[in-house]
């Protein structure tokens, strides 16, 4: 939001430097990000001067251009000037760069004023015409300025240049009462006064409104006074709309505005002085009376931007007796705007319902000056002084009369907020006791008026424009940002408590598993709780009527609460590889979202995704190598291995998700699911290579999770280890040749190993080979060959027998 220092010195009698203003702003709430210059011509004609043409010759090498001696009033001789103006005359006062001056033409390009010579004759300046000093576009000839000009004479003070200071103010959503000069110079005024420079709050005067004549009423109707709870309006006719005098040009250009016409510029003008917003209609474009009112469905409407629009059942609407003519606090209508030829205007101060504005602005995706404020809160109570305060600028810069009284529609008054201010309370909140003749002094600089006073404590009234202070904590706040947090008294001392948890906290966890995968190559990275709702369409699993969506969404692209974290990781991985970083390993701890019969439901989890090479290529590793199926399953089984989840069964699983993949299970809980994502899905998002996705049940995870480690003694004995080739049937998986082996022989075998499958040439028809290692180890004495051997015929018999298996 930018803030114009001249702007603010008409609510405020205040000469500081504009770098201690914005440092006290900041203090109070209202961070001042930057402090820029305003001139309302660029560079601000430093060195520009009236001069007084002495003596006009023509120039004897050069038919167009002339010679003349110029008087600058600076005590020196006149100066030679050559000049190609055909109008330059001796007599005339007129507008003189002087050497080293700097000008910016009417396209804001700059160029310097330099001693030189002009076809041999000297020429020490330049007499400017209306283009060169950025005035506007006319070279047709010199600027000839008002004979009675004393030469020497500033040209910006004879043109009234405006200088100016604007403050950049980075205003958090919660300060309504501050989107306007008057509510910054507010807050101003209460720095001020806590800092001993007592100065009052100027606000323009509407004692002199008077309605001229009642010959143009236009009746009103609120249908439905929640939505609208204050309604103002009068008119104005006889007008004439043209461009702004200057000194309303300039407030607006300080503050990035483009000035449209004197009617608009009012509107504009008022909205940014006292944070009101207005809208003035064409009166002779309403037909019978105004109604405010939400219309039918699919009710189209165009807007001030020649954009049709489809209307909400919800959607606030002014309209006439033929239909809607403005969007209520949002954008007003093609069909009824203020053009160069109206004469006459309805002019609307009105106060509507937050909700309503927010909800109206987000569905048609506008966000307009008006609605900005609007849907944050406005005050109820200046409804009818900015109307009066800008009915009175009209009449001064358009001309005409008020031609009605002014309708007040207020069934129901917007009722202050009342508050008790516990002394205690505040003091153990701030950290120390603030003098309570203080508290009552920032208070009423704040206008908020004590009601009651009692050794515990104030009773308070607060402003209904103060939407952001309704308790007792806000009071407390404000009492502190006025107060200053730099006065605050600070011990030397700091105190901590050391929280003792267990190791199985849920944060210590993640940080387990966070360590592990950084250590294999894998970045964390966090994504949006909020998505699309269209993601549901991609898997089956996933049910629309699930969904968690949000009143008053950001986006299409926000609206829901995500209930798979597959989707906000894909879009990661799109992203990335779309910008040529396609070797990844991502992983996330979040949670997933679902709107059940029963209520709400949360559930966390751990996901993790590769995709892209396990490797880059390099002279020492070859070529690049694609990450695979079982590289990633190594990778989620470590995880599992370092929670101490050793004994896990495994399951195929083909779901709508996966192409292919297993789940790693507990008994008959499923700890983790993880595979390859399907094609399908990954078109979706635009992604060519193959994507592994694992996504653990972390809320399980933690409750199964063993919170006593298991200490086990180095074994002194050696290990053996015996490898066989067993011939199976190409339906048996590894796994079944692992729990025959563990079934069979559960105390001395210690690891199985799978180092090779082999199918082709030289084997039956749907036959296929495992190279399997066996390693035997006893805790209590070495082992003999008798018991390997026994061990080793009692496993090649439980596999012939259980699986059919043949030793190759």
């Amino acid at each position: 939001m930018r803030i114009s220092y001249n702007w603010l010195k008409q609510f405020l009698k205040i000469d500081l430097p504009s770098e201690e203003t914005a440092a006290l702003l900041t203090d109070l709430g209202l961070e001042v990000e930057v402090v820029e210059k305003y001139q309302s011509v660029n560079g601000g004609l430093v060195g520009v001067v009236v001069g007084e043409v002495i003596s006009c010759e023509k120039h004897p090498d050069a038919d167009r251009l002339k010679v003349t001696t110029v008087d600058l009033g600076d005590g020196n001789p006149p100066v030679q000037i050559v000049c190609g103006a055909p109008n330059v005359a001796a007599g005339q006062k007129v507008p003189v760069a002087t050497i080293g001056t700097k000008l910016f033409d009417h396209e804001g390009k700059e160029f310097e004023i330099k001693k030189g010579k002009i076809r041999g004759q000297e020429s020490n300046g330049m007499i400017c015409a209306e283009d060169e000093l950025g005035l506007g576009s006319n070279h047709n000839g010199i600027m000839i300025l008002d004979s009675k000009i004393k030469p020497g004479t500033p040209l910006a003070t004879v043109l009234k240049i405006e200088n100016d200071e604007v403050f950049e103010i980075g205003l958090t959503p919660n300060r309504a009462d501050a989107m306007s000069h008057m509510g910054v110079a507010r807050d101003l005024r209460a720095g001020l006064i806590q800092r001993n420079k007592n100065c009052e709050l100027i606000t323009p005067s509407v004692s002199a409104f008077k309605v001229d004549k009642r010959t143009l009423k236009i009746p009103v109707d609120v249908v439905d006074s929640k939505l609208a709870p204050r309604y103002c309006g009068v008119t104005i006719s006889g007008i004439k709309v043209k461009p702004s005098p200057e000194w309303l040009q300039n407030r607006l250009k300080a503050i990035g505005l483009t000035p449209k016409n004197n009617i608009v510029d009012v509107t504009n003008y008022i909205l940014h002085d006292l944070g009101q917003p207005l809208h003035a209609f064409d009166a002779a474009k309403i037909n019978g009376k105004l109604i405010i009112q939400t219309v039918a469905s699919g009710t189209k409407f165009t807007t001030l931007d020649d954009v049709e629009r489809t209307l909400h059942e919800d959607d606030l609407m002014i309209c006439d007796e033929t239909g809607p003519l403005c969007m209520a606090g949002v954008f007003g209508g093609k069909s009824s705007g203020v053009t160069e030829t109206t004469t006459s205007i309805f002019l609307e101060s009105a106060y509507f319902n937050p909700v309503t504005i927010r909800k109206t602005a987000k569905r048609h995706s506008l966000s307009t000056d008006a609605s900005f404020r609007f849907e944050r809160g406005i005050d109820p109570n200046i409804t009818e002084y900015a109307l009066k305060r800008a009915s009175m600028l009209i009449v001064e810069v358009a001309g005409g009369e008020i031609t009605s009284d002014v309708i007040d529609l207020y069934p129901k008054t917007v009722e202050d907020f009342s508050v008790f201010l516990n002394f205690d309370k505040a003091f153990k909140l701030i950290g120390q006791e603030i003098p309570k003749e203080t508290i009552k002094k920032i208070l009423a600089s704040l206008d908020i008026k004590v009601n009651s006073i009692t050794d515990a404590g104030l009773g308070l009234t607060i402003p209904a424009y103060r939407v952001d202070v309704q308790r007792e904590i806000d009071v407390i706040e404000d009492i502190l940002r006025v107060y200053g947090y730099n006065n605050l008294n600070f011990t030397k001392k700091i105190n901590a408590t050391v929280a003792n948890s267990p190791r199985t906290e849920d944060y210590k966890l993640q940080n387990i598993v966070a360590t592990q995968l950084n250590a294999l190559g894998f970045n964390e990275m966090m994504a949006n709780s909020l998505t699309t709702g269209d993601y549901v369409k991609l898997s089956p699993q996933l049910k629309e009527e699930y969904n968690v969506r949000m009143l008053n969404p950001l986006s299409n692209d926000l609206a829901t609460m995500r209930q798979s974290m597959l989707f906000s990781g894909l879009e990661a991985v799109s992203y990335n590889c779309n910008r040529r970083n396609s070797d990844l390993k991502l992983f996330e701890f979040g949670k997933t979202y679902h709107k059940l019969l029963s209520g709400y439901s949360e559930k966390k989890h751990l996901t993790v995704f590769a995709t892209g090479n396990r490797q880059t290529e390099s002279w020492t590793n070859g070529q690049p190598k694609a990450s695979d199926f079982f590289l990633f399953k190594g990778y989620i089984q470590a995880i599992l291995d370092r929670l101490g989840y050793v004994k896990t069964q495994h399951k195929p699983i083909q779901n709508d998700v996966f192409s292919e993949g297993i789940a790693l299970s507990l008994g008959n809980d499923v700890l983790v699911e993880l595979g390859t994502v399907k094609k399908h899905i990954l078109k979706h998002f635009d992604i060519k290579q193959d994507v592994f996705y694992a996504d653990f049940n972390w809320d399980l995870i933690i409750k199964l999770i063993a919170n006593k480690i298991k200490f086990q003694e180095i074994p002194k004995y050696p290990e053996v280890r015996r490898d066989l080739a067993l011939l199976v049937n190409q339906s048996v998986p590894f796994e079944a040749i692992y729990n025959t082996a563990r079934q069979t022989e559960k105390n001395l075998l210690k690891q199985i190993q799978l180092f090779d499958v082999y199918e082709g040439k030289n084997l039956p028809d749907g036959k296929k080979s495992y190279a399997v290692s066996f390693v035997l180890q006893d805790s209590l004495k070495t082992l003999t060959e008798t018991q390997i051997e026994k061990i080793m015929h009692k496993l090649v018999a439980q596999f012939e027998t259980e699986l059919g298996a043949e030793l190759r």
